[in-house]
């Protein structure tokens, strides 16, 4: 299969050609005439509560296998269900189910689904004053509530904060476990923050949301995402959740290399429906996002797509940088090295997108979708 048009290449640059595949990327080559369509890879969204009226804390194996493909329609090609805070016993429940359907995709070669990479958990070892949306069932990371969490089998992604008591021991034995752990949900000093980065962790969920807010006296975790690190932080490029003029701040402090897109999308994205529970409260789309009765932010109804586009038309950053936001950053943050850009050897997950960022095809595995 040979696809021709202006590439989207690793370093954010564009070039006109045609990458040719089969299930994996054999050549790329120059070509003066290719086109004027977009070849990105396709998305890979670490932060998915549900969509299309699937609630992940509720889903069984076959409907995260239709959120799946759901996703895949929208140019995700990859994705991480996320769980939220809940009693421990409700999160392995939401951890086999993954690991189920994660099994049963790898025995499964239509290949018109997003790839499952693992299960986000975001709690419940967070912050009681950060809680967002999330229930009050927060716990501290340590005794049998951590040893649990530690035999999920599902268990890609957790989000933590890093000042709880026992938080940097904890870090330190998800890391051994090849856990990717993500700061988040936290009242965190800047030094507290630090200390989570110099344990371990690798990425910060939601950057400005449910964070300690910063003031140029007390810098607080968010200067400690938007400081040069080894932990990169993850943002939701809505619109709403973080204006633009905010994304824009993030992106000049982080650059393409240093920021990766995720949707925080929930059930209510992609239906009709007006209200669904998220955790133990009612949720209402009001004012271009998910929110609580109160108003608190509850998460997205965007797509990655969105937010890519949020991010070129409004926040003015180039597709090919979006693209590495969008795709490169999260795969390479969470070791699915062989996913997220174009390039020889690579997956051939990729996506074709009209000049006016229109989704056109999407191809997985080198199979286009119907």
């Amino acid at each position: 299969m040979k696809l021709s048009g202006l590439i989207a290449k690793p370093d954010g640059s564009i070039v006109r050609g045609q990458v040719s595949f089969a299930d994996r990327i054999t050549a790329l080559d120059a070509v003066n005439d290719a086109g004027d369509d977009y070849i990105l890879p396709g998305f890979v969204d670490l932060q998915v509560n549900g969509s299309h009226g699937i609630d992940v804390m509720n889903a069984s194996a076959d409907a995260l296998a239709a959120l799946s493909r759901h996703l895949a329609r929208e140019g995700t090609t990859a994705w991480m269900p996320t769980a939220v805070t809940a009693p421990i016993e409700k999160i392995e429940k939401v951890s086999e189910s993954t690991a189920t359907a994660f099994e049963n995709s790898n025995r499964d070669d239509s290949a018109d689904f997003a790839a499952i990479l693992g299960m986000h958990l975001e709690g419940p070892f967070i912050s009681p004053l950060r809680l967002g949306a999330h229930p009050p069932l927060n716990l501290e990371p340590s005794g049998d509530a951590l040893e649990r969490v530690l035999a999920m089998r599902a268990l890609r992604l957790i989000t933590l904060a890093p000042e709880l008591p026992g938080a940097l021991d904890a870090i330190r034995r998800l890391t051994a476990r090849d856990v990717v752990v993500s700061i988040g949900h936290t009242n965190a000093t800047l030094d507290e923050a630090n200390a989570g980065v110099d344990a371990g962790a690798r990425m910060f969920t939601h950057l400005f949301n449910a964070m300690r807010p910063l003031n140029h006296r007390d810098p607080g975790v968010i200067a400690a995402a938007l400081a040069p690190s080894r932990a990169i932080p993850a943002i939701i490029s809505d619109g709403v959740h973080v204006h633009p003029a905010m994304l824009r701040l993030a992106f000049g402090a982080r650059g393409r290399d240093g920021l990766i897109l995720v949707t925080d999308k929930v059930a209510l994205a992609g239906t009709s429906s007006s209200e669904k529970i998220v955790g133990r409260a009612r949720a209402t789309i009001r004012d271009g996002a998910a929110r609580l009765d109160d108003g608190t932010l509850a998460g997205s109804i965007i797509s990655m797509l969105d937010g890519v586009r949020i991010m070129v038309e409004t926040v003015h950053v180039s597709i090919g940088d979006a693209a590495v936001m969008a795709a490169t950053n999260p795969a390479r943050v969470i070791g699915a090295n062989d996913r997220g850009s174009i390039r020889i050897g690579a997956r051939a997950d990729l996506i074709l997108l009209s000049r006016a960022l229109q989704l056109k095809s999407v191809f997985i595995g080198g199979r286009e979708l119907n």
